[in-house]
């Protein structure tokens, strides 16, 4: 255990005082394995700051970067959340994230307890508040767990960027039985940039989409205690390269989601844009999950959902739940194609879909109940999620579908969240599977 100095000093005066520290300021720190010195952060970021690759940050508690504030953090910057405190990043609407790290550099929020002692739930995550819209009453609400105010009534909205960004072992209780998020998206709007994300280990769902218009690219979900992908009130985003991977210890769904669990119909009616991904459950372990579905559909949500694998599921791999989400199903407005089902229902294939779902996606030509091919996909600390080269979506029998051409989505020729070209795998080199 190696010590080193810790500068301790409030968020909002961070920016100039980790340049020029009295040394008198210093306090000492044990923290093992750590050779840079430790930046302990509080309190609320009010003015525009930096955080450095070559200094080590420790969130204390809930640190808030206000409205009008923007944190810039440099690729290669390690922050930790303080176990003991619950530390936790808010972005409050008005302030902005500029996280932009690179393949080779990653920025990674993770648990301050050392390798092999980690676990879901060391500390809160990352939440981000914005001014686009929701379906609530008032088009206002407050986050969980006291998080603050979000939603407004500017779709673009920005909050920053989040590029080759890695959250872990997040997700404090901040209520029995409630939990944050990896990342909660609370009202963000599609001005924010989201590419090359992993949420790894997280207590709650790895990301929720609280109403809001953000998209995201290339997103890595995995060991997630609750649900991969959740979303609510309203969200209009669009999502392209998705690979969620549960493990059964403990898991819901790849997929929840809902309109309003209020009003099955509010307005805006939550209804993203998805197109490759691949949702993977745990079919060797699945005592710890309540529910584990691929994709529960429900509370008038509705959805276009195209290029997908869904496989290993205990319970159902498309599960449409409610009468409001059916009848969106049945008008079209909720519409799954282009997408491959396998070893769901405990590795048998004969309820990939729920009773109510079934008659309206089986047996359609363009959702195929067949072996994906992909490598490894079960591995949870050395996965490959490829399919391989001579799988039956790599050999063109199951043709993609071809995305609206909207400058967001990219046209593919393969149907999940990878090709089956090695050289385009964009899950290597930043991405992380330690489960402790």
């Amino acid at each position: 255990m190696r010590r080193f100095t810790s500068m301790l000093v409030h968020a909002g005066l961070i920016g100039a005082v980790v340049i020029a520290l009295a040394p008198s300021a210093a306090t000492q720190v044990e923290v093992p394995g750590i050779d840079k010195p430790v930046v302990v952060v509080d309190g609320r970021i009010t003015s525009n700051t930096t955080w450095r690759s070559e200094l080590y940050y420790v969130l204390r508690g809930a640190v808030f970067v206000e409205s009008g504030a923007s944190l810039r953090i440099e690729p290669g910057t390690t922050i930790v959340g303080e176990t003991a405190t619950q530390g936790t990043l808010v972005i409050a609407r008005g302030g902005r994230i500029l996280a932009d790290g690179r393949a080779d550099a990653p920025i990674v929020f993770t648990s301050d307890q050392p390798v092999g002692d980690r676990g879901r739930g060391d500390w809160g995550g990352l939440i981000i508040n914005g001014r686009a819209p929701l379906n609530v009453s008032g088009g206002e609400a407050i986050g969980e767990g006291d998080t603050g105010v979000y939603g407004g009534d500017n779709p673009n909205d920005s909050s920053g960027v989040l590029r080759y960004v890695r959250v872990e072992f997040a997700g404090i209780e901040f209520s029995p039985d409630n939990e944050l998020n990896g990342i909660a998206f609370q009202g963000v709007g599609r001005g924010t940039v989201v590419d090359h994300v992993q949420v790894k280990a997280n207590k709650d769902d790895g990301v929720e989409f609280f109403g809001g218009t953000v998209d995201a690219k290339h997103l890595v979900l995995t060991n997630i205690a609750d649900d991969s992908v959740d979303w609510t009130d309203g969200w209009t985003g669009r999502l392209q390269f998705v690979v969620a991977h549960q493990r059964g210890d403990d898991a819901d769904n790849g997929i929840e989601a809902d309109n309003s669990g209020d009003n099955n119909n509010l307005q805006p009616r939550s209804n993203p844009t998805i197109y490759n991904a691949t949702f993977i459950g745990d079919p060797d372990r699945n005592e710890g999950s309540e529910s584990n579905n691929g994709m529960l559909l429900r509370e008038g949500t509705a959805a276009t959902i195209r290029n997908f694998i869904v496989m290993g599921f205990k319970e159902f791999g498309v599960n449409i739940d409610g009468g409001v989400s059916l009848q969106q199903a049945r008008a079209g407005a909720l519409s799954l194609a282009n997408g491959i089902l396998f070893q769901n229902a405990v590795l048998a294939d004969f309820a990939h879909f729920n009773s109510e779902s079934a008659p309206l996606f089986a047996g359609r030509p363009t959702i195929r109940i067949a072996d994906p091919g992909l490598i490894d996909p079960y591995n949870h600390e050395r996965p490959n999620y490829r399919p391989r080269s001579d799988a039956t979506l790599a050999g063109g029998q199951l043709a993609p579908a071809v995305p609206p051409n909207d400058g967001f989505f990219q046209v593919t020729t393969f149907i999940g969240a990878l090709s089956p070209d090695p050289a385009q795998d964009w899950t290597r080199g930043w991405t992380n599977f330690e489960i402790r």
